[in-house]
């Protein structure tokens, strides 16, 4: 493949000269409170074009391909001077071409977006603005609506003036456009796509991909993004894929420069970190480590009563009254408005409902306030009205406090957007989702933890996040800076804070996959002008894998010159020595996985037994343990992993482990080899015990001192030199008693192979550690070669054409296209769905299922096809559900199993488990049977805005069943289908949003 050159790499920038005033802070000096900064609005400008490109652009107007620059008649004029970004932006527009502009939140975007709107208005020709959510889409229809007059809004429930000339939609409807090849279409000359660095998305990245592959060669695109650090490679595919030049306009120019403060929990003061010229501040860093320092030694004097509980945990108790004195010093120093960002959205209600002492608006704010309050729940009934989710926000309103997340009612969330936007919420409380869309700023942006839970495991935020978050900060034109203030609980490693301040955006990287809508859909087109093997090929995915080629060449040269000079001398000696090794550890992994049943092992998991812990592929060593709990392994700090089964992730194994000072409570790792860390009592899964010893230490009654603790690991290390070929092990037969005859087989051969081990002459000899290293290291070279070498042979079309050939199998066993590959009706009716499992919907379709159902036990069903938040509460379920759910569950398990014998990687339980969500089938039963909201929101403690949004999408979800169903002419069930959405659209479920 030909990779697009990328020419014209430039530098544009211009100086301005600011003064600046910094908070006086603990940790900064007085004279430094006025400092001058020059500002330089650097924008780097490049373009990828395709080879033999010439340019017809008069260059008097357009200037050069490498130097765009606009002389022509203006076709938006603006109130201010466009930054240098915006200029390049808006001369790559008018030359026609498509362009990528990646910049910070609040750097001005949206002029190059509304300028291309401009152009298409003055040029007589029709724009399409998609966003990645039904609620931005919503904001910016509202913000576009005021600006142009001729605006049009479709989303999945909502359509207002489809024939406009600007339309804005999400990417799904896009899409669907795309795949029906709507005559609109022809009309458009531009489409922008806001966000879209949301393509990395693993669920939804690939609709983004497929739009953009699909778009016709005649129709330019707008790329907005946030700062991404593979921007270049973008504009290459996308030269690539449509043949013509994509501009990239870069800049991480801040219109209102940050400063960057830590606050420590459990602490006073704020220690800057990051000035406003982005320099870091490693004396202010130290001292602050120095304050956790004095709180573990106050730890060590005042062992007992609240002050210890409170350090212990990191100042975590006190997160609320730290949270409290933060807002109240921001007020004092006239640093609002404020964000307070938390990642869970029951902590950002606890914190504003904290604030209950404090009130930042006056009489006459709390005046406007009620009356925009009242104005806007008018749409609601008398009984909606009441909701104590709507009456409670109104007295934290007039205070100038609010909270933000996904969770509340659409309407609070839109009343709260309008309000910050006037000036009357001086407080927010929000997710991470509020710093997407629309431009809010504000003056402080306040970070409750750098931590977040992201399904796996919390982990640190990345650079990307905390720079899409931070972007809030700094309202331009108001502040002369904006003010981050990030709250920890612990020590951090330098290296850490200064990434995730200081560091790259993570690159955008393809999540493309193939999924049975999009292949029913190629299949069914007419002009059969994309294939799904086009699609693969010209997917970003492939284009990043192709680029990557040179790279592994280059990585495999480097290894075999490693592996050339690598000591050999005695290889096949020392080889048989490593393969005994190898051969003993899997014996004794199979061994482990027997006993380490909690009836056989229970008993000898004894205080002071030494056991060693084995997580995936890192390997703990020796820990003691301390204590047996039994409860499922969820816990902040337990290592998690794949290998709990049903049976022994009941329980926990306290064990007090070789930790790393860089690690974390949520996080713990092992110290790399050779270094020095800390012991530390660590909540391990039993199926993560690799091995148990005969040996048993006694340890101090007290672990909470460090120095008791690591008298521990001087004496597991003590151990470890006496037995340097590993630790005396419990025998299961002779020690544990287990008499089975598998078992004793197994222990038989470890013991003949421990003796070959023993008596081998590698065993004592003084050289062997020293080539042993060298040995293995060769191994593992040459390991990695293999792996680049497969790597290399097998493409990624290869492997996407292998997965093609096996979905097509299952469409083919479900019937859904015939052996020629054709659409069948089944096929014909998946075509139209796309917010459901489509395979499986269909099948309960032709299989009569939804035939025995009312218009409102089917809703009930559907709904659980729609992603939404999980309950926490045991599910119920009257009998008319009952019977219902298991026939689901019957054909999901059907369609997971035929997909397995296709050759597909499918875990047939976890597959029903994703497909199959029955949390608020009750719910919507009650609901569509005519129940308030007040009653039904009795029923779960799933929050009121999921179960308005699960309603929304269950309502385009039947929209798209009803289309299915015409297709196919089943008449009754679009019927059903109809009655079932017209059951649901009601009340404060489908309140209009304040936006339209």
């Amino acid at each position: 493949m030909e990779i697009s050159p990328v020419t014209g790499k430039r530098k544009l920038s211009e100086e301005v000269s600011e003064e600046k005033t910094a908070p006086e802070t603990e940790a900064q000096n007085s004279d430094s409170a006025v400092k001058r900064r020059n500002i330089s609005r650097t924008c780097i400008h490049e373009v990828a074009t395709p080879n033999d490109w010439n340019s017809s652009k008069d260059e008097s107007i357009h200037g050069t391909l490498e130097n765009p620059i606009y002389n022509g008649k203006m076709a938006k004029t603006y109130p201010f001077n466009l930054d240098p970004f915006q200029q390049v932006s808006v001369a790559c527009l008018e030359r026609n071409e498509s362009v990528l502009v990646s910049a910070h939140t609040s750097a001005g975007k949206t002029a190059v977006a509304e300028y291309a709107i401009a152009m298409s208005f003055r040029d007589k020709q029709r724009v399409i603005y998609t966003s990645p959510l039904k609620a931005l889409s919503n904001q910016k229809y509202r913000e576009l609506n005021q600006e142009f007059s001729d605006v049009g809004l479709m989303t999945g429930d909502v359509s207002i003036s489809p024939h406009a000339s600007c339309l804005v939609m999400t990417t799904e409807i896009l899409r669907g456009m795309l795949f029906r090849g709507s005559e609109l279409l022809k009309e458009v000359a531009w489409v922008i796509f806001d966000e879209i660095h949301y393509m990395k998305d693993r669920e939804r990245g690939v609709v983004w991909e497929e739009s953009i592959i699909f778009l016709p060669p005649a129709i330019k695109m707008v790329f907005l993004s946030a700062t991404m650090s593979n921007a270049t490679e973008f504009a290459e595919w996308i030269c690539n894929l449509h043949k013509q030049p994509c501009h990239v306009v870069y800049t991480d120019f801040r219109p209102t420069p940050l400063q960057h403060y830590v606050f420590p929990m459990g602490g006073s003061g704020l220690y800057l970190v990051v000035d406003e010229n982005e320099q870091f501040k490693e004396d202010n860093f130290e001292k602050l480590q120095e304050t956790f320092t004095k709180q573990k030694n106050q730890l060590d004097v005042h062992r007992n009563g609240k002050a210890n509980s409170r350090i212990a945990k990191g100042g975590s108790a006190s997160a609320g009254s730290d949270i409290y004195k933060i807002v109240k010093m921001i007020m004092e120093r006239k640093f609002q408005p404020v964000i307070i960002f938390s990642f869970s959205r029951r902590e950002c209600e606890q914190h504003a409902m904290s604030m209950a002492k404090l009130d930042f608006n006056s009489e006459e704010e709390k005046a406007v306030v009620d009356q925009v309050f009242k104005n806007a729940i008018l749409c609601l009934s008398e009984e909606d009205r009441n909701l104590p989710a709507i009456q409670l926000m109104l007295p934290l309103l007039q205070r100038g406090i609010a909270v933000h997340h996904s969770g509340l009612l659409p309407i609070i969330k839109e009343l709260v957007e309008l309000l910050f936007q006037e000036g009357l919420v001086k407080a927010l409380f929000a997710t991470e989702t509020f710093a997407m869309g629309l431009n809010m700023p504000a003056k402080t942006v306040v970070f409750t933890s750098v931590k977040k839970w992201d399904g796996d495991s919390h982990r640190y935020i990345g650079s990307g996040e905390y720079i899409q978050m931070s972007g809030r900060a700094g309202r331009r034109g108001k502040d002369e800076r904006g003010i981050c203030i990030i709250m920890i609980d612990e020590k951090m490693e330098m290296a850490v804070l200064k990434d995730m301040i200081l560091g790259k955006p993570a690159p955008l990287v393809s999540t493309f996959r193939l999924s049975y809508y999009s292949i029913l859909n190629l299949l069914s087109r007419a002009e059969g002008q994309f294939t799904a093997e086009h699609v693969i090929k010209n997917s970003f995915h492939q284009f990043q894998y192709d680029k990557s080629l040179p790279d592994i060449n280059k990585k495999v040269s480097k290894l075999e010159r490693e592996a050339a000079v690598l000591e050999s001398s005695g290889e096949a000696e020392l080889a048989e020595y490593h393969n005994l090794g190898l051969e003993v550890a899997q014996l004794e992994r199979k061994i482990m996985s027997e006993i380490t049943r909690p009836e056989r092992i229970l008993y000898y998991l004894v205080t002071g037994r030494l056991v060693k812990v084995r997580d995936g592929g890192t390997d703990w060593g020796w820990g003691v343990v301390v204590n047996v709990v039994k409860k499922p392994p969820s816990g902040v700090g337990s290592l998690p992993s794949a290998l709990a089964t049903s049976r022994c992730s009941n329980y926990l194994v306290d064990i007090l482990l070789h930790c790393s000072l860089g690690g974390s409570r949520q996080k713990p790792v092992p110290p790399p080899p050779g270094e020095r860390g800390e012991m530390h009592v660590v909540p391990v899964p039993l199926p993560l015990i690799s091995g148990i010893s005969n040996i048993r230490i006694s340890f101090p009654p007290d672990l909470r001192p460090p120095e008791a603790r690591q008298t521990v690991l001087l004496a597991v290390q003590e151990l470890q030199k006496q037995f340097p070929h590993g630790l005396p092990r419990l025998n299961p037969v002779k020690d544990m008693g287990i008499t089975d005859p598998e078992l004793t087989e197994l222990v038989h051969k470890i013991e003949e192979l421990e003796q070959k081990l023993a008596s081998h002459p590698r065993h004592e000899s003084s050289q062997t550690e020293k080539q042993y290293k060298w040995f293995q290291r060769k191994a593992q070279v040459n390991h990695e070669i293999q792996l680049l070498k497969s790597k290399m042979r097998e493409s990624q079309l290869h492997k996407f054409r292998d997965e093609l050939k096996n979905r097509s199998r299952v469409l083919k066993m479900l019937g859904h296209i015939d052996a020629d590959g054709v659409v069948q009706l089944k096929g014909r009716a998946a075509c139209l769905i796309d917010t459901g499992d489509e395979l499986l919907v269909t099948e309960l379709m032709f299989n009569g299922t939804f035939n025995d159902l009312d218009p409102q036990q089917l809703a009930a069903l559907a709904s659980c096809f729609i992603p939404g938040d999980k309950s926490n509460d045991q599910i119920h379920l009257r009998t008319e559900l009952a019977k219902p759910l298991q026939q689901l569950q019957d054909s999901s398990r059907k369609i997971a199993e035929i997909q397995r014998e296709c050759k597909l990687d499918i875990n047939v339980e976890e597959y029903v488990e994703s497909t199959v969500r029955p949390y608020l089938m009750d719910v919507i039963y009650c609901w569509s049977k005519g129940a308030t909201f007040a009653e039904v929101i009795e029923m779960t403690d799933i929050f009121e805005g999921s179960i308005i949004r699960l309603a929304r999408r269950l309502d385009e979800f039947l929209n798209q069943l009803k289309a299915a169903a015409h297709a196919v002419g089943e008449v009754n069930l679009e019927e059903k289908f109809e009655a079932g959405s017209l059951s649901l659209r009601r009340g404060i479920m489908f309140a209009n949003s304040l936006y339209l």
